[in-house]
């Protein structure tokens, strides 16, 4: 019950509205009882079991009192009527105590479903701003289908497995104790017997309740393997078509597809057993209680009436239902805690990204950028090894090499996307684990070599993150040469670009990337392969754009093509995690070493 503890957490804020479901529950209890024991005394006089009472009983707030007084009540309005008019008496005043009890059941699910829609709300917001927290070593571990299926369909099983049984956790435990009380004032040694019976019934149920988490767990798991599979497949789609790879997809698909439908039924099958199993318990203990306790009725020593046996079944009948609802909950709290551990793990993971107490602000970007024998490792693996340089404002450093060189892992050291394992990285002499994330981050502009765009318009897309006017956002545009083709479409700056900016062709997806940094003018910027999936046309018109953009800023560039990166004020080449070589393109070039091969090898290829 251990998760189920931490939806409740959720819960805590809206305990006004839940003290209110409680309320109206346990009068909805209360109206429900007194509706069943009205025809208990009536029952006595319609079989004509007790004498008539004539003489108003002297208060004592004991069982034989309240029978008492209301047989005294029902005797005389007997007297004045008949049996018939005081059957209708009684009816109408048990039509009147239904109607108050499913007023008042109503009025319980009208407040606990502001607490359900309101968790369910607070526990996908915490998630995502989790995901949003923490940082990118996460996603490197973690597939994407599997985390959109613990944000959608887990949450979504929380709703319907852990909230809607919500009320029945509080309600029914209520309905059970009034109903357990008033039996035992009814006959107590009859509601011991039953008490010893009942928790066999519970017992089964809860093992069935452990076997449905399990099945529940691993249902989950491949509904987030099967999202991922689609996620994939929309991704990849064009080269699964070029490859006709359409047939081995579907493969793939078809068996994890299986493979979930299998986890899925079994989970079903044990759910829906839930239910008749304890009907059909609860049936053989009323069974066995009704034997018991007709033999008490017909034993003339027991003072107990044919209508109290009969109001006793009544209200046992009724005990059986909420018994029956705690335990089918109960299932669906085990099922539901399945989800609940696999929504934990992502709020419980780590966010090595942190920030000191009373960080540093940057205002502004002074003097110069240091690596200090840096080294980082992902988990065990060493990717960069004492990494020493300067950046000086204003300046440009390219950083080439062969792919898996460490290249993108030292520039995403610097927005601390990831932070150094050893060493510091300095900006203005302070170090950026000392210094507030957001202040770190808006020193910057990233233009990466796979456009981020996102599905809206090519002004949002630009103007991401930033209060800008319409103006200021057309000039960043022509800055990064996209202005031309942006008021050539047919809705200008409203169009939508679709999904990862999809209606645009790569270069173009490019330069509102560059629109989009030239737009937050950050004094430093990390460029990441911009132009290397471009075609030549499109490479110079980027490229311009870049060039506009550099002007009179710190510039990291990660550059595959060399030929864009000669201007650099010194270019480092890395291999294996380590500088082998630094100076500028000509410098190098002289030194024929392995910046040297890697021109050779680009200028026989192209």
């Amino acid at each position: 019950m251990k998760d189920f503890a931490k939806i409740l957490i959720y819960a805590l804020k809206y305990k006004t509205y839940a003290g209110l479901n409680i309320l109206f529950n346990i009068l909805s209890v209360i109206f429900d009882l007194l509706s069943l024991l009205f025809f208990i005394p009536f029952l006595n006089l319609l079989f004509n079991e007790p004498s008539v009472v004539t003489t108003k009983p002297t208060f004592s707030f004991t069982k034989e009192f309240f029978q008492d007084y209301f047989n005294y009540t029902l005797s005389s309005f007997i007297q004045e009527n008949d049996k018939v008019q005081a059957l209708l008496y009684v009816c109408v005043a048990v039509g009147v105590l239904f109607f108050l009890k499913n007023l008042c059941r109503y009025l319980g699910m009208y407040f606990i479903g502001v607490i359900r829609n309101g968790v369910i709300r607070d526990i996908r917001k915490d998630i995502y701003y989790k995901l949003l927290a923490l940082p990118l070593s996460f996603y490197s571990e973690e597939r994407k289908g599997d985390i959109l299926a613990r944000i959608t369909n887990d949450v979504q099983e929380i709703e319907w497995s852990i909230l809607s049984s919500l009320e029945m956790i509080f309600r029914e435990p209520l309905a059970i104790i009034l109903s357990i009380a008033t039996m035992i004032v009814i006959n107590p040694s009859l509601t011991i017997f039953s008490l010893i019976l009942l928790p066999i019934s519970g017992l089964v149920i809860g093992r069935l309740g452990k076997s449905l988490k399990r099945s529940s767990s691993r249902a989950q798991q491949q509904m987030g393997e099967l999202l991922s599979n689609v996620e994939e497949t929309l991704t990849g789609l064009r080269i699964i078509k070029a490859l006709n790879a359409v047939n081995a997809s579907k493969q793939k698909f078809d068996t994890i597809n299986e493979n979930y439908n299998k986890h899925s039924l079994k989970m079903t099958r044990k759910r829906d057993l839930a239910s008749p199993l304890s009907e059909f318990l609860g049936s053989m203990v009323m069974i066995v209680l009704v034997y018991y306790g007709g033999s008490l009725v017909l034993q003339d020593d027991t003072h107990f009436s044919g209508g109290e046996f009969i109001g006793y079944i009544i209200i046992f009948g009724k005990l059986i239902a909420p018994v029956k609802a705690f335990t089918t909950a109960y299932s669906n709290v085990q099922k539901g805690a399945a989800s609940a551990d696999r929504i934990n793990m992502i709020m419980q993971a780590e966010n090595h990204i942190t920030e000191v107490e009373n960080p540093h602000i940057f205002n502004q970007f002074i003097d110069k950028i240091e690596y200090k024998n840096v080294s980082f490792a992902y988990g065990t693996e060493l990717v960069l090894r004492n990494i020493n340089f300067t950046i000086e404002k204003g300046k440009t450093i390219a950083l080439v090499g062969e792919s898996g060189g460490g290249k993108s892992t030292l520039a995403d050291l610097l927005p601390r996307f990831y932070d150094v394992t050893d060493g510091e990285l300095l900006i203005d002499g302070k170090n950026v684990k000392h210094a507030s994330l957001k202040s770190v981050r808006s020193l910057m502009g990233v233009v990466t070599q796979e456009s981020i765009l996102f599905n809206d318009t090519i002004f949002n897309n630009i103007a991401f993150g930033i209060d800008a006017t319409k103006e200021q956002v057309m000039e960043a545009a022509k800055i990064a040469n996209a202005h031309q083709f942006i008021v050539e479409l047919e809705n200008g700056y409203e169009t939508n670009i679709g999904d990862r900016g999809g209606k645009l062709s790569g270069g173009q997806r490019q330069r509102i990337s560059i629109a989009r940094a030239v737009l937050k003018n950050p004094p430093i910027l990390i460029l990441a392969e911009a132009t290397s999936a471009l075609d030549t046309e499109s490479e110079k018109l980027v490229q311009d754009a870049l060039f506009n953009l550099m002007k009179n800023r710190t510039s990291v560039v990660i550059a595959h093509r060399l030929s864009t990166i000669q201007h650099a004020d010194e270019i480092l080449v890395l291999v294996k995690g380590e500088i082998v070589e630094r100076g500028t393109h000509n410098e190098l070039l002289n030194k024929n070493g392995v910046y040297k091969k890697l021109s050779d090898l680009q200028t026989f290829a192209s």
